[in-house]
């Protein structure tokens, strides 16, 4: 188990990159927009959305590679795009090569998305396997807390300061690549690929005491033809299931709330310096609840933290409207959206990972977790990008009340459609979830 761990911990730093390249953007947005004398639409859909449009195309095409070349192989890619990108975007010099380069870090976050989460759920045990995924998961959100430690002790650094705060990512993101040279390649997909013998020798280390002929026989069982895909009609209930947690997830906000946290808190009447300062409290908020979520997802199961997340979401939502509609003072909005951020972390957060990584048989899961992820990217890039525009024209209040009327369609959801994963082997789930 202590080996698991330690590769599970060493591909889910992934999430690091993923959360740190996604977040340290919000401290150089107006400075940025400033600097460039941007539009709020070009500085909306160009600076800040093309990091996103990047992940998108990372997500609907990371099944490619993840499944060719393998999931470590895509992994080791994703940390030289991380690199790449830090360094390209903190020497720009204008708006369109600054965007390029994030677009090429958003390759790398989207397909993250697909080869982090697919090679924990394939090497963990079934009784681990929600706490295991979720690593990946709490990483991003460790990621988000650092990017807004950074920028705010980054903040005087004088007119450069925004190079600073994303050229600083070119660190982790070299380390990650040394790291995630020492872990195995996936059992199970190597199974699929044939490779027998390599497949082996890690199922010995991964599932210790047991049988691991028989193991190896029931997933090469549950592999099926090359010919066959995700949109097929025995793979509608994953696929649908993969469809709507990605479509809640997005329609609850938080991506909107990530790219403009200062913006947003400075809107609700806090200062700069104090905006960027709560900032750094709803990343720690964002760490403590995701560590939460990690503990029960495995105790309470999926459905059941997301029940709490959708109820924390619509309350919180509601009161955070309600501050731009009548007008109540910026500390009781940053007390409203650390509620948010909780309700998102414990629920959303926490689940939709794991959760997508457990819907698709072996054979299918890169192109599984592909779709949801591009479910989520392509909703992730366009609600931010929209934001500045909203703002300026229908009001945050409506944008907020938005948002918490969709998170009660998501509980509907819940309790009416989710099924319940935990403790299940993926072998298992396929079987109940392909009929």
């Amino acid at each position: 188990m202590k080996k698991i761990l330690i590769w599970s911990l060493s591909v889910a730093l992934a999430g690091f990159l993923f959360g740190f390249d996604t977040i340290v953007i919000s401290g150089a947005d107006q400075q940025l927009q400033e600097l460039w004398g941007s539009s709020d639409l070009f500085h909306g859909t160009v600076v800040m959305a093309m990091a996103l449009w990047g992940t998108v195309i990372g997500a609907i095409f990371g099944g490619i590679p993840t499944n060719a070349i393998g999931r470590k192989k895509t992994l080791i890619w994703i940390g030289i795009l991380y690199l790449v990108s830090a360094v390209g975007s903190a020497l720009a010099n204008d708006p369109y090569s600054f965007a390029a380069f994030r677009f090429i870090g958003g390759l790398g976050v989207g397909a993250s998305t697909i080869a982090a989460p697919a090679y924990i759920a394939e090497i963990a045990p079934s009784k681990d396997r929600g706490r295991l995924v979720a690593l990946y998961q709490f990483s991003i959100v460790f990621g988000v807390l650092v990017a807004f430690l950074s920028n705010y002790l980054l903040r005087n650094m004088g007119e450069n300061a925004w190079r600073w705060m994303i050229g600083v990512e070119a660190l982790p993101a070299f380390l990650y690549c040394l790291i995630i040279l020492g872990v195995p390649k996936s059992p199970r997909w190597l199974i699929t690929k044939g490779r027998s013998k390599e497949a082996e020798k890690v199922l010995g280390i991964v599932s210790p005491g047991k049988d691991v002929a028989a193991l190896e026989r029931e997933i090469a069982a549950e592999t099926g033809p090359d010919t066959e895909n995700i949109f097929m009609k025995k793979y509608r209930a994953p696929l649908l299931l993969a469809f709507f947690i990605a479509f809640f997830n997005q329609f609850s906000g938080i991506n909107a709330f990530w790219y403009y946290a200062p913006r947003i808190l400075e809107e609700a009447g806090l200062g700069k310096g104090s905006a960027l300062l709560s900032s750094v409290g709803i990343g720690f908020i964002n760490v403590i609840f995701t560590l939460i979520g990690v503990f029960l997802i495995d105790r309470w199961g999926r459905r059941q933290l997301l029940y709490v997340g959708s109820i924390g979401y619509i309350v919180s939502l509601t009161l955070v409207a309600l501050s731009f509609f009548l007008g109540w003072e910026g500390p009781f909005v940053a007390l409203f959206l650390l509620v948010f951020v909780a309700s998102h972390a414990m629920g959303q957060g926490t689940v939709i990972w794991v959760f997508i990584s457990e819907l698709f048989p072996n054979h299918l899961r890169a192109s599984g977790q592909a779709f949801g992820s591009t479910v989520h990217w392509v909703l992730a890039a366009i609600i931010p990008s929209f934001i500045p525009v909203l703002f300026s024209t229908i009001g945050a209040g409506t944008v907020f009340a938005f948002f918490a009327l969709m998170m009660v369609l998501q509980l509907i959801w819940v309790h009416f459609v989710m099924p319940e994963t935990k403790g299940i082997s993926l072998e298992q789930l396929s079987k109940q979830l392909s009929k």
